[in-house]
């Protein structure tokens, strides 16, 4: 929760007051850890915690995607020159798969993780020695990897209406087969060429059926993803039935741009297949870029901040009823957002490593607050316009 620039034995133990990195570094580099029992808590604690404060109704999401680190020299296993996003350019560095369990108006957390290893360095003896990589190791892709991730959440007892990802987990038959063989629910997305077979036989891409298809406008729904930073995130959208009665092609159409989006959908017997529950799982999949945004550089997520930012959001939102019409006056007082974690990690820093009086950083918190509130009030009445028009579709 510090704001310390860099982390290491050294930083870490002057800032917590010890006179040497002496035990800093012997608990990162020579203490015995059990990796998964350490994330066997966690998941456990997470998933506790988050469904407790969240509604009975509302979706538990399993939330799939990978980030990179960047890293200098070629000791660490994985590490190879590939595009980093993080860095937005080719660079030394590693990627690891994640999972992210969440529950819409309560909260998010990183409950697993595996790091994806190159083909090629797992066939180099040398390289595989020099990186100590397990002899027993095979190579697994990123969607093989996130099939692991879910299975081992099921052998938790931990289950969810649908697993989400992007184009990188809709492609990967392993992962898209174990969660059929569970009867596990899926959102995922996939290509504009990926193939679907309709209910007559025929196999087209997800962009010929928007071109034969959904042309019109009329056979479009406009209808929100979700809550964003500037309001609800309205799209247009449209589904297709396939020649299986679980299947369904999901596809996203931005309003001013057109571009579309494709969502290949696993719905079990379980479940009843509607429209509003597959947008809503299209849309909770980007909780987990928060999520690395927060996490990168820490290890793990401790106690505080899952109960903080589950149990605080609705205790502290006191923002106004959204607007119902184009030309309502705005409130007098907007009232103030609820706290988010970034919120809290600002007021945990200013209280602990800056000097200011405690009146004057609450007052700038209630500040940030409020204008967000107002902000967020404003963008929603603008959404209310009666002119709203759709783009013309571009795939």
């Amino acid at each position: 929760m510090s704001n310390l620039e860099k982390r290491n034995g050294w930083s870490i133990g002057e800032y917590i007051g010890d006179v040497s990195p002496n035990k800093t570094q012997r608990l990162l580099s020579k203490a015995a850890w059990n990796e998964d029992g350490v994330m066997r808590e966690i998941r456990r604690h997470v998933v506790t915690e988050l469904d407790s404060v969240a509604t009975r109704r509302s979706l538990r999401i399993l939330a799939l995607d990978e980030t990179g680190q960047e890293k200098k020299g070629d000791k660490t296993s994985g590490c190879q020159r590939q595009y980093m996003g993080c860095a937005g350019r080719v660079s030394n560095g590693i990627n690891t798969v994640h999972l992210s369990y969440i529950r819409p108006n309560a909260g998010h957390s990183l409950i697993g993780f595996r790091q994806w290893i190159p083909e090629e360095q797992l066939k180099d003896p040398e390289k595989a020695t020099r990186t100590r990589l397990p002899d027993d190791l095979e190579f697994a892709t990123k969607g093989q990897l996130g099939a692991q991730l879910i299975r081992e959440t099921h052998e938790d007892g931990i289950s969810a209406d649908f697993v989400t990802g992007d184009e990188v987990y809709g492609a990967s038959p392993d992962l898209r087969g174990y969660c059929e063989e569970t009867e596990q629910g899926y959102v995922l997305r996939v290509a504009c060429t990926f193939p679907i077979t309709l209910g007559a036989g025929t196999t087209l891409t997800g962009k010929q059926i928007v071109h034969r298809h959904l042309k019109a406008n009329r056979r479009w729904k406009v209808a929100s993803a979700g809550p964003g930073s500037k309001g609800e995130r309205l799209y247009a959208w449209a589904w297709i039935a396939t020649a299986s009665p679980q299947h369904f092609l999901l596809i996203r159409r931005h309003i001013k741009t057109g571009e579309c989006a494709y969502h290949y959908c696993f719905v079990p017997e379980t479940q009843k297949p509607t429209l509003a529950r597959l947008i809503a799982a299209a849309g909770l999949r980007w909780p987990i870029e928060e999520c690395f945004e927060f996490g990168k550089d820490y290890f793990g997520l401790d106690q505080s901040q899952v109960r903080l930012a589950a149990r605080t959001r609705q205790e502290t939102n006191t923002q106004m009823p959204p607007p119902t019409s184009p030309d309502q006056k705005p409130p007098a007082n907007p009232g103030l957002i609820p706290l988010t974690i970034r919120e809290i990690k600002h007021l945990f820093n200013a209280m602990t490593t800056r000097p200011s009086p405690t009146w004057l950083t609450a007052h700038w918190s209630r500040w940030r607050r409020r204008h967000q509130a107002r902000a967020r009030w404003f963008h929603q009445r603008a959404r209310l316009a009666p002119n709203l028009k759709l783009a013309q579709v571009r795939p």
